[in-house]
């Protein structure tokens, strides 16, 4: 009688980013061809998981997804098995565990281990599996790049490379009109965003949540640069960046959700201060989702296809409760305990924060 096939699943959980289908596509591909198991894909994430919605993958099935933004599997950035949102035949919605369910989900369908894709919310649950028993193994995904263990996750170089192109574009009406052009990023309580694309696109001033900026300091660098003869200012704000003594800027609170605070509305802020304060006009641009959308830059084609892969090294080699990373520009794997509860923030000693003073970009703080 021959023995089952082995089974592996994958999920992925969180927001949607470029380079989630080149990470399924390289974790089927590896785990077929190279190992002889079986894929189980798991629909919407962690609601998947719960819910028992599956999809077969086989090779057929990731063929020409190298190159499409967001994932085949769906995703949801609501979902946690351990607060699980329920509505009883009363109708009142609660809360409740279904971690159990996971548990026996996963071993009703004979897995041998679980690929979870996922930010830091993401593998903080994929943590609390891993101690209950689960065979998993993490893989950083977010475009905020704010998982900790990892010096990058797949997903941020596109973003930045989005964020950078509409910045391009800002220069032009910018020197046209003679404004302040205000672009609002993501990156929640993370600078990586704000900062590496404020310097690729050539902001004047880049304001991100690891240093606190003070609007007379921003205003002041606008207007030296019109006394200078630069009639325009270009300002890239991080969503949680904050005005010192203030809170951060909030949008809305969405209960329903692990994460419910979302952040939003520094931009107009920032714009409103720098107008009523200068005189001079200011305009504000939010990317939102936009830097979610579209195909996967070559870096996180590459990247997403090396952790796919390395995932599936350590699964063979049973190394489970790990999350493979990016070290020195190498690919290696931490413990998934380094990731949970955690968010790796810009060091205020960064190299690129003083290379970007040293060109003269202001970070709204006393020092340009």
């Amino acid at each position: 009688m021959a023995e089952p096939a082995k089974r592996i699943g994958v999920l992925t959980s969180g927001g949607d980013c470029p380079g989630l289908n080149a990470v399924v596509r390289a974790v089927t591909k590896t785990a077929i061809l190279n190992y002889g198991y079986q894929v189980i894909g798991f629909e919407d994430g962690y609601v998947g998981l719960v819910e028992n919605k599956t999809v077969h993958l086989a090779n057929h099935s990731v063929s020409g997804i190298l190159a499409v933004g967001g994932t085949i599997l769906g995703t949801s950035n609501k979902a946690d098995p351990f607060r699980y949102w329920r509505t009883p035949p009363e109708g009142q919605r609660v809360q409740v565990d279904e971690s159990k369910t996971v548990q026996d989900v996963y071993s009703k369908l004979g897995l041998e281990a679980l690929v979870v894709i996922g930010g830091d919310g993401s593998l903080t649950i994929a943590h609390r599996l891993s101690q209950m028993g689960l065979n998993i193994v993490g893989i950083p995904k977010t475009i905020d790049n704010d998982v900790e263990g990892t010096d990058q996750s797949f997903g941020f170089d596109s973003a930045v490379g989005t964020i950078t192109a509409a910045v391009d574009v800002l220069h032009t009406t910018a020197m046209s009109h003679h404004r302040a052009m205000v672009v609002e990023v993501m990156g929640r309580n993370a600078g990586w965003l704000a900062l590496t694309a404020g310097v690729a696109g050539g902001g004047d001033i880049i304001l991100i949540p690891e240093i606190e900026y003070n609007i007379g300091s921003v205003c002041h660098k606008v207007t030296q640069r019109s006394k200078h003869g630069k009639k325009f200012s270009i300002i890239v704000v991080a969503e949680g960046a904050k005005e010192k003594g203030s809170d951060v800027v909030v949008e809305r609170i969405l209960k329903d959700s692990p994460d419910p605070i979302r952040l939003g509305g520094i931009g107009r802020k920032v714009a409103e201060q720098i107008e009523n304060l200068t005189g001079i006009e200011a305009r504000v641009t939010v990317l939102g989702h936009l830097q979610r959308g579209g195909p996967p830059s070559p870096h996180d084609r590459v990247l997403g296809t090396l952790f796919g892969a390395s995932a599936m090294e350590l699964i063979a080699k049973k190394q489970f409760g790990r999350m493979v990373s990016l070290r020195a520009g190498g690919i290696s794997s931490v413990d998934m305990a380094v990731p949970a509860g955690k968010q790796w923030k810009v060091p205020r000693d960064y190299p690129l924060i003083g290379v970007a003073r040293g060109i003269g970009t202001s970070f709204g703080d006393s020092t340009c």
